[in-house]
């Protein structure tokens, strides 16, 4: 049995990708400098996204190329007036207290429209296994909530071990115990920590069966915490005005990729042998000579990503209608991304955005938030 904290609510989030981390192009395997990860051109993304109507917009984290995300996110906060932004800590990488104090801050430029993405991955030269990583994670939100909501951090753990009186303590904006922390990850240790710490767990593309399961098993290790919490996919989307127009978007995207520069691409990133992508992996194994392996949901992507793989591929009605099936499902938060970004970003908000009730999950699961009002200049349908 599925069950999430948001399941009446009638609508999802509907987020964007900035891409900070030098992957965005025309073709994929094809640099072009004009897609270069700049600040010209990824704020251009996340300020089109803004004025378009997007609720939220995932500002990630690679440490092989591109921005880096926390700084990106503060510049970018003033210059954004309506979406929240999604940005990617990596726990380990800053001292958990001086992190939970630019978490705060950031927080406080935003007045509350920040949300956090939890990344449990390696750092570069370490190794270490599954269990420690994520117990690591674990470590650094409970010292984060301490933080944030007391005037004394008390922390013993296996990785850290802190005890620090704050005598100006820097609260987060958001006075339910901070940000909402979204997390993706399959191994049975992510999963626990998830269901014990996180709010909205991402999952990446893969058949709709597949997706039940996890989301059951979500709920069932949530339950054991006396929690609930929300599903979120993360999604590539290529939409167009008739299918086969989109499917042939789909096949220019990959014209230059091989087998060979495919596997390179994949493993420059630190994830690139994780148990997730090794389930984008499997889920092209299962698709048709095309790479669909259901209706809409093609995973020719994934040969030249690590991470995410798939993307929804087709016109308006059978994009939106792949959506709604999720919703039904009882997924509330969705971050799309497609190639160029800012391109598929305006296609997306032409022709989809405008059929999708939208909603913010922090003022859905905090409601003392006041709403922000949405300029005309964005999509139609909000709450």
């Amino acid at each position: 049995m599925i069950n999430c904290r948001s399941k009446d609510i009638d609508g999802a989030e509907i987020a964007w990708f900035a891409p900070l981390c030098n992957g965005d192009d025309e073709y994929l395997s094809r640099h072009d400098f004009r897609y270069k990860s700049d600040w010209s051109n990824t704020s251009n993304v996340a300020i089109t996204a803004d004025r378009l109507g997007y609720r939220n917009i995932l500002c990630p984290s690679s440490y092989q190329v591109g921005q880096d995300t926390m700084t990106f996110a503060s510049a970018i906060a003033p210059l954004t007036n309506q979406m929240n932004l999604l940005t990617a800590i990596r726990c380990g990488e800053v001292h958990p207290p001086m992190l939970g104090r630019a978490i705060a801050t950031l927080d406080h430029i935003l007045k509350g429209r920040l949300t956090i993405n939890i990344i449990s991955s390696n750092l570069p030269g370490m190794d270490l296994s599954s269990e420690a990583r994520y117990q690591r994670s674990r470590e650094v939100i409970e010292i984060l909530k301490q933080g944030w909501t007391q005037d004394h951090i008390d922390f013993k753990g296996e990785f850290y071990n802190i005890q620090l009186d704050n005598t100006q303590p820097v609260k987060t904006y958001q006075q339910n115990g901070g940000p909402l922390l979204y997390f993706g990850g399959y191994s049975p240790p992510g999963v626990d920590l998830c269901a014990e710490h996180c709010d909205v767990y991402l999952m990446w593309p893969e058949t709709e069966d597949r997706i039940q399961s996890l989301m059951e098993n979500m709920s069932t290790k949530a339950a054991g915490y006396g929690r609930t919490v929300d599903f979120g996919l993360r999604v590539h989307v290529i939409v167009r005005e008739t299918e086969s127009e989109a499917r042939a978007a789909a096949q220019k995207l990959m014209a230059f990729v091989d087998d060979e520069k495919g596997a390179e691409i994949r493993m420059r990133a630190l994830d690139g042998k994780s148990y997730g992508v090794s389930l984008q992996t499997a889920l092209r194994d299962l698709s048709d000579q095309e790479g669909f392996v259901e209706e809409n949901l093609w995973t020719g992507i994934g040969r030249a990503r690590s991470g995410c793989g798939a993307a929804i591929v087709g016109n308006p009605d059978q994009v939106v209608n792949k959506i709604r099936r999720y919703m039904d499902m009882g997924i509330r938060a969705f971050i799309f991304s497609g190639y160029p970004h800012l391109d598929e970003c305006k296609l997306f908000g032409k022709y989809v955005l405008p059929q999708i009730k939208t909603i913010s999950m922090p003022i859905v699961q905090n409601r003392q938030l006041k709403e922000i009002p949405f300029s005309p200049l964005g999509a139609g349908m909000r709450t």
